[in-house]
């Protein structure tokens, strides 16, 4: 395949994959080896922010009963309310150079409207509406007074406030739409009574839903309304798991919960075995689209006009401990689709930054198909190195064609030197195709180049380990070995000038990645 670009206009490139990372619950920020990771991310990737659910769970003790300690008759009168642990998290994240992104969640049992209704994962949150308008107000006015109080009006006011997560999944959330679309209204109407100038935003729902929705209500109501915040996965097991009935609402979409023949025929295992046999990879087996967040983002500005668009949650899949999450397919997709939405997305946050997680549980496996850009002991995966590359590339974008065929790609201008990222992205792991071979010509005149890429042989922590044949437990000595030899090495590029042009020639695989500089 030929490939001819003619580098000659430029625009502003918006490095939107630089605004924050996710990341698993809130408590998990008190941990040393998570902070070293997350300053580890900001300090290769230059990300900014960071995400996490739970900060008014249970486990922080931001509520506290004195019946909790001494269960007497009337003890319930006598309550505290404590912001002090968010602070500690909140610290421990400002000091790795990063920012919250404030997602007001979960519910504290003490003001729930019913305490039975439980995150379905592995720490204990309830994600009840609160039982009380006035005491839900108070609580989030309070919040807000705190930690201007702890880190200034200024910088607060530079922080972006979620009103909860994935509203529009029983699993998250035990209210209907409209139970959500009020606690937004009390939840936004607490904070601007503290200060105007904070920003808060919603619906941070699954898969891009109730967005028309939400607009509707805010205009209608006339509610403060700062930002529009989604997510959007390319294949997502529950994302249409939704209503307030789970049992009812589970087995109307095919839900494995409430299967019981489900894990008859699997062979007794560790817990992973059997998530696996659980949620399955969508991509794995059948074709999936890998286009839901480019068409719903363009979509989405086009309704929301000049308010800011933040995709808080985004990856290839929310499959919880998918193989795939540990290979290239995952680096490929987030190539292709942070190429395809710089002028749809103000910001977006990639899920997540790293496996140590505990969102469903704890894993002991090092490549268990977590979601993170780097394992649970930091060996960097293939995820991390698109980030990488990524965060590399200069503010200037040329205008070129982007597509061909599988192959996509984006050309920029930094100092003296004109950037090619390219990948040849799927959806499936199909490494056995052959391989494209592309001759691509630039209308410029190099001085030199350099290849450094993402392939089998290169950026693949994964075969190393394998080849090590996949120990339970990593020696320290394993790791710096397999993060040695997995780092992606800054080979020369050969390359042809004549008529003008220089020419290059590259063969791709599958979910291969490549960046290309020309020094000018």
């Amino acid at each position: 395949m030929k490939i001819e670009l003619q580098l000659n206009q430029t625009r502003k490139f918006n490095k939107h994959y630089l605004f924050g990372v996710g990341s698993g619950h809130a408590s998990l920020a008190l941990r040393r080896d998570y902070l070293e990771q997350l300053k580890y991310i900001h300090d290769t990737l230059g990300i900014k922010r960071v995400r996490f659910h739970g900060i008014f769970c249970d486990d922080m003790n931001v509520v506290r009963k004195l019946s909790d300690i001494v269960p007497v008759p009337g003890a319930d009168r006598f309550l505290d309310i404590n912001y002090d642990m968010i602070g500690e998290v909140y610290d421990n994240i400002l000091a790795c150079g990063m920012e919250p992104i404030v997602e007001l969640s979960f519910m504290p049992s003490h003001f729930a409207l019913n305490k039975n209704q439980k995150l379905m994962l592995y720490y204990d949150a309830c994600v009840s509406m609160p039982r009380n308008d006035k005491e839900w107000f108070d609580f989030i006015a309070n919040f807000v007074k705190y930690l201007i109080n702890r880190y200034g009006k200024e910088k607060v006011e530079g922080w972006l406030f979620e009103v909860w997560n994935e509203p529009d999944l029983i699993v998250f959330f035990g209210g209907s739409q409209a139970d959500y679309f009020h606690l937004y209204e009390i939840t936004a109407k607490a904070i601007k009574s503290v200060d105007p100038l904070i920003k808060v935003g919603g619906p941070s729902t699954s898969g891009s839903k109730w967005i028309n929705e939400f607009l509707a209500f805010v205009k209608e109501n006339n509610l403060p309304l700062d930002f529009i915040s989604t997510h959007q996965y390319a294949g997502d097991p529950i994302a249409n798991i939704d209503g307030n009935n789970l049992e009812d609402k589970a087995q109307a979409h095919g839900c494995p919960f409430s299967n019981p023949n489900l894990l008859r025929d699997v062979p007794s295992g560790s817990i992973l075995s059997g998530i696996r046999n659980i949620f399955i990879d969508k991509s794995e087996i059948k074709d999936i689209r890998n286009d839901s967040i480019i068409i719903n983002s363009s979509q989405i500005k086009n309704v929301i006009g000049n308010l800011p668009l933040y995709y808080t949650e985004w990856n290839e899949n929310a499959t919880f401990s998918a193989s795939t999450n540990d290979t290239r397919k995952v680096s490929a997709f987030l190539t292709m689709t942070s190429l395809k939405i710089d002028e749809n997305v103000t910001g977006s946050s990639v899920w997540c930054f790293s496996d140590i997680f505990e969102e469903l549980h704890p894993f002991l496996e090092e490549f268990h198909g977590g979601f993170g850009l780097l394992t649970r002991h930091g060996i960097a995966k293939p995820s991390y190195y698109a980030m990488k590359f990524l965060s590399s590339l200069g503010d200037e974008r040329y205008l070129v064609n982007d597509k061909y065929d599988d192959i996509y790609l984006g050309a920029f201008k930094k100092d003296n030197k004109v950037q090619i990222l390219i990948t040849r992205q799927a959806m499936k792991n199909l490494f056995d195709l052959p391989k494209t071979h592309l001759e691509i010509s630039l209308s410029i005149k190099a001085k030199g180049a350099s290849i450094v890429g993402i392939d089998e042989n290169s950026a693949n922590p994964l075969a190393i380990y394998e080849k090590m044949n996949s120990p339970k437990y990593l020696t320290k000595e394993d790791i710096r070995k397999i993060k040695a030899e997995s780092t992606p090495q800054i080979k020369k590029l050969d390359f042809k000038y004549e008529n003008n042009q220089t020419t290059f020639k590259l063969d791709m695989g599958i979910n291969d990645t490549y960046l290309i500089e020309m020094e000018l």
